[in-house]
């Protein structure tokens, strides 16, 4: 196992990156220790972990937790129908005797396995039952886990980078809560969404960022809207304005807000956010 800590994050191209952040993210590594971000969608929480990995250059290994997931096929899986497959019509090359030929690594077993230290994103772990949340993070204090197939321990090579999200949907184990580090990633506040958007569009006009910040930000404010657009939903939505020859961002400030279809997307807050516009209520 590799002993030496990883080089310090200090953002990508196109992460915009405050200090409290980056300084978690530091510490984590350097007590390797997994990190849990928590955050309503959008604010940036699974692409952190891109981040990491570009920044670092490492490989990104991600786990998209299902409910129904087990933690075995996290780590690995025993291909008994391939195997038995070959033994009945002899056409392969692999000798059947041989399990661990059918032996695949999860994307656990594959960022255990890796020639280089990995960045390992478990993403919506809120998603799993809490046996799953609690045997996961025993393997992963261990950093060693078994394949009782063939009666053997799979060690990590290199120590990954272990970030973890959850959307807060429900509550984590106490056990599970106590072996992460954790930071909760606020949605930006307009100052920090005008450097995001200034990543992604460097040559934004100001009339257009300002009346699309201002716009975007009233309608989050609306009331009983379920979904409200995320960091994602407004950098399509300055897209979408930019590619229109028609707009002009004084026509925000009128209270006339084009494809609200980008911006909401379910049925009802669509329609909430149409009956304000349209009947000019929005500034």
């Amino acid at each position: 196992m590799t002993a030496n800590p990883p080089a310090a994050f200090t953002g990508a191209s196109r992460y915009v990156l405050d200090d409290e952040l980056a300084a978690i993210v530091n510490i984590s590594m350097a007590l390797e220790m997994p990190l849990l971000l928590k955050g309503e969608p959008g604010t940036g929480k699974t692409m952190l972990a891109h981040a990491i990995a570009e920044n670092l250059g490492m490989p990104l290994i991600v786990l998209n937790v299902k409910s129904s997931m087990k933690l075995v096929e996290a780590l690995y899986q025993y291909d008994t129908l391939t195997r038995l497959n070959d033994s009945r019509f002899g056409d392969s090359q692999r000798d059947v005797s041989d399990i661990e030929a059918y032996i695949k690594m999860g994307k656990i077993g594959q960022a255990f396995v890796a020639d280089t230290r990995t960045v390992l994103l478990i993403d919506e772990i809120d998603k799993a039952d809490t046996d799953f949340q609690d045997d996961m993070l025993d393997v992963l204090d261990q950093m060693e886990f078994d394949i009782i197939e063939i009666d053997k321990t799979i060690q990590t090579r290199h120590r990954p980078v272990i970030i973890v999200t959850s959307n807060a949907k429900k509550d984590l184990s106490d056990p599970f809560l106590g072996r992460c580090n954790f930071h909760h990633i606020a949605f930006p506040d307009p100052k920090m969404m005008r450097k995001i958007i200034h990543v992604h569009f460097p040559d934004i006009d100001k009339a257009l960022m300002d009346a699309a910040v201002e716009t975007f930000y009233r309608l989050r404010e609306l009331d009983s809207v379920e979904k409200r657009p995320a960091t994602r939903e407004l950098i399509n939505w300055i897209r979408a304005l930019r590619a229109d020859p028609d707009f002009k961002p004084k026509n925000l400030s009128r209270g006339e807000v084009p494809f609200l279809g980008v911006l909401f997307k379910k049925s009802q807050d669509y329609q909430r956010a149409s009956s304000v516009v349209h009947r000019r209520k929005l500034f």
